[in-house]
């Protein structure tokens, strides 16, 4: 018999629910396709693992009418039938569809050469005795050095010298994680790669060509390091371990403007927990709200004049009314928009200018409330928060996060921030803002960092990162 032999662990299950939706599971662990073929994209997910466990595996069909066909599917994509029980498989005299219909679709596939790493969503379950390891393989560093900066004159507080360099994959960006403990970037090898502040790989891992900016973010409250790409959003543990890889259907859009991925397509809105997307109810989303970020498992939507809701899959929606500030007449020009933990508002007064203020998010309670300016003035301001939560610009407006005292400093355009202090534009000059202190004058063209990496500056140029030691 062609399952002579093999265990019957881990058990695999692929369930078909219409044309171009399915399950695969895998020691339990669930595992959404969504697919042009997702017959084909099933078997897929199935002959790599049976490729990382050297050896086949069994898996159970199971067709929307609830026809099942027992199959074994090889490291390969070979694919073998065995022969149904009584009662149980083809069901109404039906051919067997599924080991034909899979041979054909893994040739072709290999064919195409499109079964790759990261065409898997690999399985972090709970693991039988002998399951994979969740170590990360070793793979070639990329080329790291000291190196002098040049390119434009270095930010106020830092020299020319390098610590470290490496060259990023063109057309993106590091990221530096909130504490300051990590950088992460896409090496020009197409790899995702997390650095500690002196430079050196605490871990990497292979990634399509295709990826885009690598994110600090947190998925299930637990803080991860996130890339898409045009086919996978894909996320690791911080601390490195082997990653988790979701399909996305074509047209998806990732964004992170909160605290959590939020992932919407044609299909809906949805949520990341654990290795699938959690649809939003759309008949919970009220008429004419947009949706603007998740926080954890909660979506975010707005209406223009408020108020917003918090949705949650499964949870009926709860819903957040702004409190008016002082100085304002209670009503709301309009919502702007929202970030981590924060809703911004322009509240109208009793004469022509509005009053900016930052609400949080679950209450509702203004957490910064800034001067009264003038409705063009609000709408051309720029809202840059640091990544490190100490500081944020909002036009005009300098908020100390940490003292919760708000600064006006007339003239200014915030371009970014990092490590407690603003950077941008004051007047036709560069300047950086500490909150409570003078404005300093940079020259306009200065390099701004990404970030704070231990103390070292994380500045880009041409497609290198440069960490320039303090001065």
């Amino acid at each position: 018999m062609a399952d002579k032999g093999i265990p019957s662990w881990p058990k695999v299950t692929i369930r078909l629910y219409d044309a171009h939706n399915g399950e695969v599971k895998i020691a339990g662990r669930s595992h959404p396709v969504v697919d042009q073929d997702p017959r084909q994209a099933a078997l897929a997910l199935v002959a790599d693992r049976a490729a990382q466990l050297g050896r086949p595996v069994k898996a159970t069909a199971v067709e929307p009418d609830g026809t099942s066909w027992p199959l074994v599917i090889h490291p390969d994509g070979s694919v073998d039938s065995i022969a149904p029980e009584v009662g149980r498989g083809r069901g109404r005299g039906g051919k067997a569809v599924w080991p034909v219909y899979l041979a054909i679709g893994v040739a072709l596939v290999l064919l195409a050469g499109t079964l790759t790493y990261l065409l898997v969503i690999r399985d972090r379950g709970p693991k039988e005795p002998q399951a994979v390891s969740t170590t990360l393989p070793p793979l070639p560093e990329p080329s790291i050095k000291p190196d002098i900066f040049q390119a434009r004159p270095v930010p106020t507080g830092w020299t020319s010298s390098a610590a470290w360099t490496v060259d990023l994959m063109p057309n993106t960006t590091p990221a530096v994680s909130p504490d300051g403990k990590q950088v992460a970037l896409i090496t020009n090898d197409a790899k995702v790669a997390v650095l500690d502040a002196n430079g050196k790989v605490l871990w990497q891992d292979k990634v399509n060509k295709s990826s885009k900016s690598p994110v600090f973010t947190t998925i299930d409250g637990n803080p991860v390091v996130a890339v898409v790409s045009d086919d996978y959003f894909s996320y690791w543990p911080r601390e490195g371990a082997t990653g988790t890889f979701i399909k996305l259907p074509s047209t998806t859009q990732v964004q992170f403007y909160g605290s959590s991925p939020l992932v919407v397509n044609k299909q809906g809105t949805f949520v990341v927990s654990g290795e699938s997307l959690r649809p939003i109810d759309a008949a919970q989303i009220p008429r004419e709200a947009s949706v603007l970020l998740a926080e954890g498992q909660q979506v975010l939507v707005s209406r223009y004049y408020g108020p917003w809701w918090l949705l949650e899959p499964d949870k009926p929606p709860v819903e957040v009314k702004p409190k008016a500030p002082p100085g304002s007449n209670g009503q709301v020009e309009r919502v702007v928009l929202a970030s981590a933990g924060r809703v911004l508002v322009l509240w109208k007064t009793k004469g022509e200018n509005v009053v900016p203020v930052v609400h949080n998010t679950k209450t509702g309670a203004p957490a910064a409330i800034c001067q009264p300016t003038t409705a063009s003035n609000a709408a051309s301001a720029k809202w840059i928060p640091d990544p490190e939560g100490k500081v944020a610009g909002w036009g005009t407006c300098v908020i100390s996060v940490t003292t919760n005292k708000i600064y006006t400093v007339a003239g200014l355009e915030p371009l970014s921030a990092a490590g407690g202090k603003i950077y941008g534009r004051l007047n036709t000059n560069g300047t950086i803002v500490t909150p409570g202190q003078n404005p300093k004058p940079t020259e306009l063209n200065m390099a701004r960092p990404w970030g704070i990496a231990g103390n070292k500056a994380i500045v880009l140029h041409e497609n290198v990162i440069y960490a320039l030691t303090p001065a």
